[in-house]
């Protein structure tokens, strides 16, 4: 079946770094992969996301990208989450095939599990205090973070969004749209995570649509993520791009209304 993923892409261009600028920094990029185990995601598509994340870092074109960075390193974290969150794998620096396929390996032997709630808010503020924590530098810090549903616990998203950008730090979406809903999903999640939830200079989103897209979407999205700036190497990605619905009246509190509700009865 022909993956059904869409991919919104607002690039920030980045000057060029010299010598000196770039000895200030230990990796281009700093990565915190978040990633939603909620009660909402069924165990098997939870599995398929794990592995589509074990998969991509034995992939020779994600190497390729960490690799034709300035510095050609990065540093990478895993977190799952729901209503709270908690580091699965440490800060890890990915150099080449080797290190990548350590960090692959090491995540693939991670039990899985399983936390109530949906906080994308509590979640921003659990990576922001991963960044302070992290032993290296980056050219950039980006947070990447995959749901299925919108935020119902903590604080609003967008406050959340707004402090995490005010220190730099980019927020990426995987929002997951498959066929089957629930009473904690929307329709248009897409939407929300482009409204509500990513945010930064060359802020993205790719949406999954179904269990079997998650190998595919992964990739290209840590891919995208690597390259940052280096916008010339991102045409073979246009196949994928689409405009999702971005408007100012987006109601954000979607979620926490639907929480009430469902308290309220």
């Amino acid at each position: 079946m022909k993956p059904q993923c869409a991919l919104l892409v607002c690039f920030g261009l980045l000057g060029g770094s010299t010598p000196a600028q770039l000895s200030q920094f230990d990796v281009d990029l700093e990565l915190v992969l978040a990633v939603d185990v909620s009660y909402s995601m069924e165990i098997d598509e939870q599995r398929a996301q794990r592995q589509g994340y074990v998969n991509a870092f034995l992939q020779p074109e994600l190497v390729n990208a960490i690799e034709d960075g300035p510095i050609g390193k990065i540093a990478v974290t895993y977190v799952e989450w729901g209503g709270s969150a908690v580091q699965i794998m440490p800060w890890t620096l990915i150099d080449g095939p080797s290190t990548a396929g350590q960090f692959a390996d090491a995540l693939r032997q991670q039990p899985m599990r399983r936390i109530s709630f949906t906080s994308i808010s509590n979640t921003l503020a659990f990576s922001r205090n991963l960044f302070l924590a992290s032993p290296f530098q980056g050219m950039r810090r980006v947070v990447d973070i995959s749901g299925d549903g919108p935020n119902n616990s903590g604080v609003p998203v967008p406050v959340a969004r707004n402090s995490t950008v005010a220190q730099g730090i980019v927020i990426d979406g995987l929002p997951i749209m498959l066929t089957r809903q629930d009473s904690a999903s929307i329709p248009d999640l897409d939407a929300y995570y482009e409204n509500c939830v990513i945010g930064g200079d060359g802020a993205f989103l790719l949406k999954v649509s179904d269990p079997g897209d998650f190998a595919e979407a992964i990739l290209s999205k840590l891919i995208v993520e690597i390259l940052g700036p280096n916008v010339s190497d991102l045409k073979r990605f246009e196949p994928l791009l689409q405009r999702v619905d971005d408007r100012a009246d987006y109601n954000c509190f979607v979620g926490e209304e639907m929480q009430e509700r469902r308290i309220g009865q």
